[in-house]
């Protein structure tokens, strides 16, 4: 990020850059979703109830499928924030005191990113809560899909650990529907879970999750386990959510994240305007995203 570049929004480099490196990290959506390009503030995206298949006799006449086909919408939302910093500090040669502070972010906008399109418990407005979370989307009825609400959504029924057949139940919502893809699922969860996971057994005294070394994903029932700091109940985004902890199990190609924009920075020289008054520069960092997910019968969430 050169100090000299000025009224101008400069993407991160998503091969090289520090910045996206840590919020692939910390991200389970961002590292996993369905990404989706966008050329302008929304996009209809096609959804499909899937197609039916019939035996057709020789000479006979194809069956017309009647499955629903309707689309959704992504809805372009800015992620941002400015910080100020002191010539001074610019200038020092010891510290990069820009990476640091876009590094910074990156990790707060990953949480939050994971926050706002997973656990978000409200109706989307656009600001305070700019998606329809996955938890949402699950406590809502849609006759349309023939889904009804909070039928996908398990809440443990103490304070202590979720139980064997909580966890049992809750994947279960996903594997017996139309929407279960073995080879794509994916549970993406809080690291609380973590210590309460060691100790639930199977009817034959075997543990349901291993935690395995570097480079090789944990997994629960063998489906892959991604930790998001952000998946916590929350009544609006936020990169510090202090609900209940979910773990939801997913396909990533059901998860649309729209891509408008970013991350990106721009450097405003404090010796510039009227920011000229005092020895200080601004930093922005935004990014511009849309989500969805593509339908309430391909996913699950067991409240911890």
């Amino acid at each position: 990020m050169a100090r000299n570049t000025m009224e101008a929004w400069i993407p991160e480099e998503y091969e090289t850059s520090r910045v996206i490196q840590g919020i692939n990290q910390i991200s389970a959506v961002e590292a996993l979703a369905s990404r989706i390009p966008m050329g302008s503030d929304t996009k209809h995206v096609p959804r499909t109830a899937g197609m039916g298949v019939d035996v057709v006799a020789k000479g006979g006449a194809y069956g017309e499928d009647t499955s629903l086909n309707d689309e959704v919408l992504l809805s372009a939302v800015k992620f941002g924030k400015a910080a100020r910093i002191a010539e001074e500090d610019i200038d020092d040669s010891v510290a990069n005191v820009i990476e640091a502070k876009m590094i910074g972010w990156g990790k707060s906008y990953a949480k939050m990113i994971d926050n706002a399109t997973l656990a978000v418990s409200a109706a989307s407005n656009g600001t305070t809560v700019p998606f329809t979370s996955l938890y949402q989307l699950l406590a809502t009825t849609d006759a349309t899909l023939s889904y009804t609400g909070g039928t996908n959504i398990v809440t443990a029924s103490s304070s202590g650990a979720p139980t064997y057949a909580e966890f049992s139940t809750a994947i279960a919502a996903v594997e017996g529907g139309d929407y279960f893809d073995p080879g794509n699922m994916v549970a993406i969860a809080h690291p609380a879970f973590r210590k309460s996971l060691r100790g639930v057994l199977d009817g034959q005294q075997r543990p349901i999750f291993n935690e395995n070394g570097a480079g090789t994903p944990d997994t629960i029932f063998g489906v892959p386990v991604r930790w998001s700091l952000g998946a916590r109940v929350s009544a609006t985004a936020t990169p510090t959510p202090t609900g209940r902890p979910i773990m939801a199990f997913v396909n990533p190609e059901l998860m649309l994240l729209g891509v408008r924009s970013g991350p990106e920075s721009v450097f405003i020289d404090g010796r510039d305007g009227l920011s000229a008054l005092t020895d200080e520069s601004i930093l922005k960092m935004r990014a511009r995203r849309g989500w969805a997910y593509g339908h309430p019968n391909g996913a699950s969430i067991l409240v911890g």
